[in-house]
């Protein structure tokens, strides 16, 4: 069966600076993942830009991603680096010339090193200098800029850099997660405002990271529903001054009284029967409950900023591509306000503290020599891509 989609609806693919470019001085360079590796030289996509727009191009009519603000911007309030712009206006221009829009990422997890210094979202005296940094984005890149997000997943980075701490700066107190968000929301205030009066036409918002928190006895219902409460109702709250919401999605995670994953105990969601790829549990029918959440209670236009699934294998990412586009299709005859389906990730890239052994690409990625191939998994989006609709 052929599910088609509205005319002009949103495919496309994101990457993040961060996991595809060598780095640079920013707060994740050299660090460690789990899996062994060292986030230092990460996909070569610097060195392979050309070659990376062609999938790009592929796999979407816009392509979402972020560019690397420590490699702009060499210390607080200075000029951004000429050679660095060029490079990223280039890159970018040729894949408006390939017919791809783009949604830039101000912020996606990582910031320079001054900035991380200065103590980042937790000193609101930073504001003044992430503005700085915002007013000469748009300076140099407004004009090839069609959607913004200020920020990606602002709950995912206060949790795990100010609470859980297995991101830097690595701090684990509730408190300090709560002061993030909100300085980010100021943040987020203050850049929205700014873009709206360069750009009044273009949409802004961001990507708030959803999931299916679910307690399965009494010791777990507790932890899982205050989690769920913060996670996506007390982190939204922030972020109520936007054009749409950029929602992702890609985890359940159950409660027994803690919170299971195949990262942290590998084999234990087998034994409670739950279907899981290589990082969560699995439930694409989550994603339609969060539509129809925020459809509800902001009546905002939605796009889906990310979704995927962790795996080596690409039918099953094919499969889990039919899952979720059943979901998003069947929330759109609903009446739901989505506008856009953009997948994670275009390539194989390092994930965060897990690293390249975990992988999300529609491209594969050699970890050793950075050679890229398209997957079974890439032509069938692309095939998605070209018809505006899904056969499942």
């Amino acid at each position: 069966m052929k599910l088609s989609f509205p005319e002009g609806f949103i495919w496309g693919t994101s990457t993040a600076a961060a996991q595809v470019e060598t780095a640079f001085d920013h707060q994740w360079k050299g660090f460690q993942a789990k899996d062994g590796f060292v986030l230092q030289r990460t996909t070569d996509h610097e060195l392979r830009r050309e070659e990376d727009a062609g999938y790009i191009a592929q796999l979407g009519n816009l392509y979402r991603c972020s560019l690397d603000w420590s490699k702009l911007q060499r210390a607080p309030f200075a000029p951004f680096d000429a050679d660095t712009v060029a490079e990223y206006r280039q890159f970018l221009q040729e894949l408006r010339d390939k017919g791809v829009r783009l949604m830039l990422v101000l912020h996606h997890f990582a910031h320079p090193n001054w900035f991380e210094k200065a103590s980042a979202w937790l000193n609101e005296d930073n504001l003044p200098a992430f503005m700085n940094y915002v007013q000469q984005m748009v300076q140099h890149f407004g004009h090839l800029a069609d959607y913004w997000n200020t920020f990606n997943e602002p709950n995912v980075l206060a949790m795990n850099a100010y609470v859980r701490g297995n991101f830097p700066p690595h701090k684990r107190n509730y408190f300090l997660g709560n002061r993030a968000l909100r300085i980010m929301g100021l943040a987020h205030d203050l850049a929205y405002k700014y873009l709206k009066r360069q750009y009044p036409n273009v949409p802004v918002g961001i990507s708030l990271n959803t999931a299916t928190f679910k307690g399965l006895n009494l010791l777990g219902r507790i932890p899982a529903a205050f989690v769920a409460w913060w996670f996506h109702h007390k982190a939204a709250r922030y972020f109520r001054q936007l054009d749409f919401w950029g929602l992702s999605y890609y985890a359940y995670v159950p409660f027994i009284p803690f919170p299971v994953d195949e990262v942290g105990s590998p084999g234990r969601l087998d034994k409670l029967g739950i279907p899981h790829d290589n990082m969560w549990g699995y439930y694409p029918e989550g994603l339609g409950y969060w539509l129809r959440y925020f459809h509800q209670r902001y009546r905002k236009p939605l796009i889906i900023t990310e979704n995927g699934i962790c795996t080596d294998d690409p039918q099953r990412r094919i499969q889990s591509i039919k899952d979720y586009l059943t979901v998003c299709h069947k929330a759109i005859q609903d009446g739901i306000d989505l506008r856009g389906y953009i997948h994670w990730s275009t390539w194989d890239n390092f994930e965060w503290d897990l690293g390249p052994s975990y992988r999300f690409g529609l491209v594969h990625v050699n970890n050793y020599t950075k050679d890229r191939e398209l997957t079974p998994a890439g032509l069938f989006y692309a095939q998605i891509v070209k018809d505006n609709a899904v056969d499942i």
